[in-house]
């Protein structure tokens, strides 16, 4: 997916295990398929998966991770990444890379959703709780400035879709969530990246949510994209009334949605399908009211 990323494998895999954990030598490893674009993700015998960045952008995540989840996971209510040890740069991997708790679950699909109201509440109540942490010396959180930080990158995406998409549409929608008032509040925290492939799902219910690496404070708009992302119309409200989203935080959320989405299509449409497709879902459903 990108010209800096490492090829990492299971036998690597299992000598960085070996050599920092020795309790942990020997057991199976086996990749595990992924939408992500950042990380490479191993299964590590029944109860346990290793984690390690793929591409340079993505080094001080695990750093960032280790230090917050453990401060965050009490206060939220669905299961997060327990992370049982800190890896060290070995074996020719430059970087960091750590072993967590296995989650059970698998992520959502948005046209196969066993109960989309309750869903819709439970990822409210997850939502609601990150916004009520007060840990102090929060990171700013990767999409929580304001929107115009991502104008240009979006109108570009939205060049490169010509052909594929309405972009006259597209960028009528971006413009009116450009018109939205910005946030006026104190930073708040907020995971920021909430898509299908970072949420697990069991029984139709939420049971975890995973990746925090953009996770940090600012605007809790950002937060917003599984009304788009995930929720069908009739959900995407119960999500929003749950939440007691306004109108411009409302607008605000939809926008970073339809950003997120116009610069992922372009990107990934030929070297990761899961998120390509999740990317045309959002565009359909913000464009279509």
């Amino acid at each position: 997916m990108h010209d800096e990323e490492l090829d990492i494998d299971a036998g690597l895999v299992g000598r960085l295990v070996g050599g920092r954990f020795p309790q942990w030598a020997g057991l199976p490893v086996e990749p595990f398929p992924s939408g992500g674009t950042v990380n490479a993700i191993f299964r590590l015998g029944d109860d346990l998966a290793v984690r390690l960045p793929r591409v340079p952008w993505g080094v001080d995540d695990v750093v960032k991770e280790h230090h917050w989840l453990p401060r965050l996971a009490p206060l939220l209510p669905a299961e997060v990444p327990t992370v049982l040890g800190l890896g060290e740069p070995a074996e020719g991997f430059p970087w960091p890379w750590y072993v967590y708790r296995w989650l059970d679950g698998a992520n959502p699909d948005p046209a196969h959703l066993a109960d989309a109201e309750s869903l819709a509440k439970d990822l409210a109540r997850f939502v609601a709780a990150f916004q009520r942490i007060d840990l102090p010396d929060g990171p700013a959180a990767y999409r929580a400035g304001p929107l115009p930080v991502v104008d240009a990158d979006t109108r570009a995406a939205i060049g490169e879709l010509e052909g594929l998409i309405d972009t006259a549409a597209a960028t009528a929608a971006w413009e009116e969530a450009l018109r939205a008032p910005e946030w006026a509040g104190p930073p708040v925290w907020a995971h920021s990246d909430l898509m299908p492939a970072n949420l697990l799902v069991e029984d139709g219910r939420l049971a975890a949510v995973i990746d925090f690496a953009t996770m940090g404070v600012g605007d809790p708009a950002c937060d917003l994209i599984p009304a788009w992302n995930l929720l069908p119309p009739a959900a995407r409200q119960t999500f929003r009334g749950a939440l007691g989203a306004d109108d411009a935080a409302w607008a605000r959320g939809r926008g970073w949605a339809l950003s997120m989405a116009l610069i992922q299509l372009p990107c990934y449409r030929h070297t990761n399908p899961s998120i390509a497709a999740n990317a045309r879902h959002v565009i359909d459903a913000v464009l279509a009211g």
